[in-house]
Parts: C-alpha cells; structure tokens; sequence
C-alpha cells in the first residue's frame, strides 16, 4: 500500500479514506496527501 511521500511510480492511486484518485505522470513524482481529506494511504 503506497503513503504519502513515497515515490509508487507512474499510476492512479485511489485514497483508501475517501475514494479520491490521485494520478502520477512521472516516475519521479512523489505522491502527495489527499487533496480532498489529506488522508496518507492508498490502493
């Protein structure tokens, strides 16, 4: 399960408190809190 500051890869992530998706276009990308509830785990 990818975290907030990870670096998942280039992918969509959905936020396992709320369902918002989160997408990364770039490998290098690090994945951000949930813009809608600020959780920190995702699917």
């Amino acid at each position: 399960m990818p975290t907030t500051g990870e670096k998942p890869g280039v992918g969509t992530y959905t936020c396992r408190s709320c369902g918002e998706r989160v997408h990364l276009d770039d490998p290098t990308d690090t994945l951000p809190p949930c813009p809608r509830c600020h959780g920190t785990e995702f699917d």
